[in-house]
């Protein structure tokens, strides 16, 4: 596998852990709601809401946990960018970047 595809596949990794972390979030808005509905409900039990209430912590331990993975592996793809960045950097003539961005300015008059 090529160094570019490897990042590449690492890149949609940590996206897949930010999309999937996204939706477990709302899940555990959407449980932490119920089980405030279900509390203000007269004829429910004690122990139902107490229930619905482990769920939402039990789905919240599984948050923390991509939390921390998502930390622990962006670190990486952040160091890639800034090198990645860094060597763009250095072979870019900067008087051409000016003359674009100038003429783009002037276009736009």
């Amino acid at each position: 596998m090529s160094h570019r595809k490897l990042i590449e596949t690492y890149y949609i990794d940590i996206n897949n852990l930010a999309d999937l972390l996204f939706k477990l979030v709302n899940s555990y808005r959407t449980l932490i709601g119920g089980a405030d509905e279900l509390n203000k409900i007269a004829l429910s039990k004690r122990k139902d809401v107490k229930k619905a209430l482990k769920r939402a912590d039990e789905l919240g331990e599984v948050i923390d946990a991509i939390i921390e993975a998502l930390e622990k592996v962006s670190y990486s793809y952040l160091d890639y960018c800034s090198i990645k960045s860094e060597i763009i950097k250095g072979k870019m003539d900067s008087q051409h970047i000016h003359c674009e961005i100038d003429d783009e300015l002037k276009f736009e008059k």
